[in-house]
């Protein structure tokens, strides 16, 4: 698999260099910021946009080149800013528009591009739109939302929305129900409405002018729903039917994301990012191909379920070749042509990646620098996720009134109130499975709520805030900070590291993750150990390992042996070698 070329003068018809499809967002690594528990600036305790510009510096000294924030539109808040109210507005507890092109110049100032959150699958119950959609049927708004009558005294179908519940809501107003197919105040848009889509482009096309570099496209693969409203299986244990095949990477959707890319991002200045549940690396190209004029990346959803057992409190051992190899190998080893990917284990739909994927408690910072490892030597664009980089883990002592996710509560109706499960098992299910383990404030420092704000905290602080923690780590050469900023640090040094071919070696073995990346003669050999165990890492013949200069590791190097043919790997250990 050839990531470059050789480019052809058209005049002389002769080889000129080896080119490379370059791109600022291919080569940047970006770190997502959650607004709401980043930084609060004015003591209210929710995150705002004067609260990132005050940790720019923080961030450039991390090495970002790139931010992604969570919404940041107006938004009444059922599902933390997801439910948007005034798509052309800042969310009251953000700040304003002013503090937003403070943030963009700001940012822009220190060469760092600006990634906004583009919700367009839905918008809030609250909508001036939808107001005037419940009105009446003859309503102009009307069809901008998906409307349908009863079935048999009930709901049109028994689809269940992903938040829990019914996906339908009734309205007495005009005795039809309206589909949504998360939170019931997040009415689903009828993207067969061209009025509807002309209205949406000029809300992407304002964002753009305010000097947005790019946009994650939410729920994106879920905005054409099958209008036949078939009732789906209804599996054991569940309360309503499967309803994913009927509103997901339905065909139409391709025709309304080449719409946009077409009339809106035809420069290549920008970058186009969706979030693509039931999508992989095999099926990933009818997004990503480069033949499809769609979209550059997708955020799908291979890692979030490792480790999870049947039911949400039990957890089961991770299979390295089945969990990890296959899905992170199998995005690696795709054809150019297919697309790019983004590399990155959580986000706020997620729980933590090192209590998900790691050790969060004997090998907590070996077992994150692992993982660091893994993410930025592999192909892809790397988003950190904020807190990551020290460390951060789930916040294992939550009670249910500490959490504050909407779907935490209607699967408790679902699931405790019903008698399906106990609240104990319920609640030992959140502290591995809920989003809200990954929306705790940023550790910033040991002063009260970590340094996050003066007031109170939206949402409680993590209380291993007191070790896990920005200061406590800017200072130490060995932590866990440190080692990212040393990654990205290797990575812009070494272009083999963005655009080299991948070859994975010891495919088989099922403790050690161990690869190389190639480009223009030069390679590098990364071993990881995944495990607590010490296995023993054999080098292929091919490589002369006793030759090879050791760049980086997540242990001391004076604690490195001289190597040989086959290296004894500590527990969580990572190598990165020059070959």
């Amino acid at each position: 698999m050839l990531l470059f070329y050789e480019k052809i003068d058209g005049e002389k018809g002769t080889v000129m260099e080896n080119y490379i499809d370059k791109k600022w967002w291919k080569e940047g690594v970006a770190y997502q910021i959650y607004v709401r528990s980043f930084m609060d600036s004015n003591g209210d305790g929710v995150g705002d946009l004067r609260g990132i510009i005050e940790r720019l510096d923080y961030l450039k000294h991390l090495g970002i080149d790139i931010i992604y924030l969570n919404p940041i539109n107006k938004s009444p808040n059922d599902d933390n800013g997801y439910d948007i109210s005034d798509f052309r507005d800042i969310m009251d507890e953000f700040g304003t528009i002013s503090d937003f092109e403070e943030l963009i110049a700001e940012s822009h100032k220190r060469n760092m591009k600006i990634i906004m959150d583009l919700v367009i699958n839905h918008s809030s119950d609250e909508h001036p739109w939808f107001v005037e959609s419940r009105k009446n049927k003859q309503n102009p708004y009307r069809d901008y939302y998906i409307w349908q009558p009863g079935k048999d005294n009930g709901p049109p179908n028994n689809w269940g929305s992903f938040f829990g519940g019914s996906a339908w809501e009734y309205d007495k107003t005009t005795n039809e129900y309206y589909l949504h197919i998360f939170s019931k105040k997040q009415p689903d848009f009828n993207w067969r409405n061209e009025n509807l889509r002309r209205e949406l482009k000029a809300i992407i096309k304002f964002w753009i002018n305010k000097g947005v570099d790019g946009f994650r496209m939410d729920a994106i693969n879920h905005i054409e729903k099958d209008f036949s409203f078939a009732d789906g299986v209804v599996k054991n244990g569940e309360v309503y039917g499967d309803f994913i095949k009927y509103v997901q990477n339905l065909p139409e959707v391709h025709g309304y994301i080449k719409e946009i890319r077409k009339e809106l991002f035809s420069s290549g200045e920008h970058t186009l990012i969706g979030e693509t549940g039931g999508i992989n690396y095999e099926n990933a190209f009818i997004y990503t191909g480069s033949d499809r004029k769609e979209l550059d990346m997708i955020f799908h959803f291979d890692m979030h379920s490792v480790g999870k057992g049947e039911k949400d409190w039990e957890r089961k051992p991770i299979d390295l070749i089945k969990d990890i190899k296959e899905k992170m190998s199998g995005w690696q080893m795709r054809k150019e042509e297919e697309g790019w990917c983004p590399l990155f284990y959580s986000n706020h739909d997620t729980t933590r990646t090192l209590s998900r994927l790691g050790n969060d408690q004997k090998y907590w910072a070996q077992s994150a620098k692992m993982l660091a490892t893994l993410q930025f030597t592999q192909r892809g664009t790397p988003f950190i996720y904020y807190g990551d980089e020290i460390g951060m883990t789930n916040a294992k002592d939550f009670k249910l009134e500490d959490y504050r996710d909407v779907a935490v509560f209607n699967k408790y109706k679902d699931l405790v109130d019903t008698k399906i499960v106990t609240e104990e098992k319920y609640l030992i299910g959140l502290s591995y499975t809920s989003r809200d383990n990954s929306r705790t404030p940023m550790q910033w420092d040991d002063s009260k709520n970590s340094g996050f704000t003066s007031g109170t905290s939206w949402i409680k602080t993590n209380s291993n805030y007191n070790e896990i923690n920005v200061e406590n780590q800017l200072e130490d050469e060995q932590s866990i900070l440190n080692y990212y900023r040393k990654l990205i640090a290797l990575r812009n040094e070494k272009e083999v590291l963005v655009y080299g071919n991948f070859n994975e070696i010891n495919g088989e073995d099922k403790e050690i993750y161990s690869y190389i990346r190639e480009l223009n003669g030069e390679r590098v050999l990364i071993i990881v150990n995944f495990f607590g165990n010490e296995p023993t890492f054999k080098a292929p013949i091919e490589i002369d390992i006793e030759k090879a200069r050791l760049v980086l590791s997540n242990y001391k190097l004076e604690e490195m042996r001289k190597e040989t043919k086959e290296i004894v790997l500590k527990p969580y250990e990572a190598r990165i070698y020059s070959l």
